[in-house]
């Protein structure tokens, strides 16, 4: 039943976002850059900080997680509105990640890799904010993550609030996993979203001391960082706005459904998930593993990219 209420709170918080962001005219206006033809309300992601909110006053999560998500969604959803330099987000980044790095009491694992995690969680969260480009993808990937969280007995006591961000995501989705979306996530869905499972991941890790769990994250990640490699490759800024992400060329040049490939990245970190699971469960996931299956999925990723744009202008990229 309160999972019931909150649901319907969360669905009349994102409609009456929509009214402000109709009525202050907060858009996404297609461009050569995008992946999509028609104007859409920006910032319905709106709702996984206010999910973080309500499990802050439900106790479900702690102040330092709740404000350190409120810091990085004020300031993206600010971006969304009106674009800001690198400065401010950049320092509303680390001042969010050294909350969580405080609140998850990393100094005890030792002070050495606190840079480290914090230059990860960093890299995480804008990989995860430049992966939102087509409709469902950001949703999808994210309720693929938060229920393989759920199932982990080592992560027992945070069902609750995960499972009000799972909802928060089912109602972002009704209005976002379509052929043509009522609303994007923006900077404020999106950022929210990745220090939220970055949070949960680095708990997991240090709770565990098993970094395979990383690989819950593998898909996105690879399309990322293959992604900023080929560009510096071709000597291109990094930070601009791009169509090279692997789904990028699959939606806009091989012309498949948004949806579609979007369910495509989200079944397949699902079934790499599982398999995660199954082989920590059987102790059989050690570091030449880990890279075993990194170096396999990446051959993969890559593979499929060359025949995503085999003859994109003409050129193989």
């Amino acid at each position: 039943m309160i999972y019931l209420v909150f649901f319907i709170v969360l669905l009349l918080a994102e409609l009456f976002y929509f009214k402000i962001a109709d009525r202050f005219n907060i858009i996404d206006k297609p461009n050569l850059r995008s992946s999509h033809t028609q104007i859409t309300l920006r910032g319905g992601g709106i709702l996984f900080p206010i999910a973080v909110l309500l499990g802050f006053g439900m106790g479900y999560v702690s102040g330092a997680l709740a404000v350190a998500v409120l810091l990085v969604a004020i300031v993206s959803f600010v971006d969304d509105i009106r674009p800001l330099s690198q400065l401010p987000r950049l320092l509303a980044h680390v001042l969010a990640i050294g909350l969580v790095l405080y609140d998850l009491e990393l100094i005890t694992i030792g002070w050495w890799w606190l840079p480290v995690v914090a230059i990860l969680l960093i890299g995480w969260t804008n990989a995860f904010n430049f992966m939102d480009g087509i409709n469902g993808i950001t949703v999808l990937y994210a309720l693929v993550t938060l229920v393989s969280f759920r199932w982990l007995p080592e992560l027992v006591t945070d069902v609750p609030m995960l499972d009000i961000m799972g909802l928060a995501c089912l109602v972002f989705a009704f209005f976002n996993l379509r052929k043509r979306a009522k609303t994007f996530a923006g900077d404020v869905g999106s950022v929210a979203m990745a220090l939220f499972l970055g949070y949960y991941m680095v708990k997991l890790i240090s709770t565990t001391q098993q970094i395979g769990y990383l690989l819950f994250f593998v898909v996105y990640g690879i399309d990322a960082v293959l992604t900023i490699v080929n560009r510096l490759r071709k000597k291109e800024n990094i930070l601009e706005a791009h169509r090279s992400h692997l789904y990028q060329y699959l939606a806009n040049e091989k012309k498949l459904p948004h949806v579609g490939v979007a369910m495509g990245y989200a079944v397949a970190q699902l079934v790499v998930n599982y398999c995660t699971v199954y082989l920590i469960q059987q102790q059989a996931l050690t570091l030449g593993v880990f890279v075993l299956i990194l170096v396999g999925m990446s051959g993969v990723y890559l593979g499929i990219r060359f025949w995503a744009t085999s003859g994109v202008n003409g050129l193989i990229d």
